[in-house]
């Protein structure tokens, strides 16, 4: 069993929304040099005491940020529960069942792009995907699935016996970086109705991907959406107004969309 299992699994408030932080990138800047500096470790310690309740870090094939002894050590170090992110393979399989973090969430990824660029077609790869969900939840392993807002998706996640989904906020990012009100409101539609859904089934909603200081408030205002995973905007604010910083804004941000107090 996981040391951090209880702390997510006791009974919340529906009206609070938690903050997971996601810490690759600041293996990505340690990673430049080869060395040891900037800890992923240390930057997760320093979310937990900022208000962060859970860090996700993500285990590449490539190993192009997250090294295996860092989801190791974020598993034992930190004191908050590791949303372990991974591609459904075999060899992420076997880590993740010696390392047995709180949660595993099970994300789609090719070599070739810059980070995670949609999320999983759980509707064509039922039969793919069963295996690692049974593993890990035999494991006693929480199971998510990062899919794209789409209602189709959330049923099938359901067939598969997930408790969680994590909404891909990637497109509504973008319409807001592109000022596109008609295709925000459009997006955001798609997670409103995507969390609508997901929570009359039966499931636990997440969301992430993309999310900053200016559009992190209409999604965490769904009531449905239960916690927000963001990393590389605050790491990359983190350089800026320090870690610490970012993150306790971040925790307002979200705390204040859920009280309907909004900037």
């Amino acid at each position: 069993m996981s040391p951090h299992k209880s702390v997510t699994d006791k009974k919340l408030d529906a009206s609070r929304c938690r903050l997971g932080v996601n810490v690759d990138h600041v293996a990505t800047l340690r990673n430049a040099r080869n060395g040891d500096h900037p800890d992923p470790v240390r930057a997760a310690q320093l979310a937990a005491a900022a208000g962060a309740d859970s860090i996700t870090a993500h285990l590449r094939e490539d190993r192009r940020h997250i090294r295996d002894d860092d989801m190791y050590r974020l598993n034992t170090e930190v004191g908050l529960p590791l949303n372990f992110e991974m591609a459904a393979t075999e060899e992420m399989l076997k880590i993740a069942l010696d390392v047995h973090p709180y949660a595993v969430c099970l994300v789609p990824e090719k070599r070739s792009e810059q980070t995670t660029e949609g999320g999983l077609n759980v509707a064509d790869h039922k039969q793919e995907l069963i295996y690692y969900v049974d593993k890990l939840t035999a494991a006693g392993i929480r199971v998510s699935l990062f899919i794209d807002p789409e209602i189709q998706q959330v049923e099938a996640a359901r067939d598969l016996g997930v408790p969680v989904v994590e909404l891909h906020a990637g497109a509504y990012h973008e319409a807001v970086h592109k000022t596109q009100p008609d295709l925000i409101h459009q997006e955001l539609q798609k997670i409103i109705a995507s969390a609508c859904k997901g929570n009359e089934i039966g499931l636990e909603i997440h969301a992430g991907h993309g999310l900053t200081f200016d559009n992190v408030q209409p999604v965490a205002m769904v009531p449905e959406v239960r916690e927000l995973n963001i990393g590389h905007f605050l790491v990359g604010e983190a350089i800026v107004m320090g870690l610490d910083k970012s993150v306790r804004e971040m925790r307002r941000l979200i705390d204040d969309a859920r009280t309907g107090t909004l900037v």
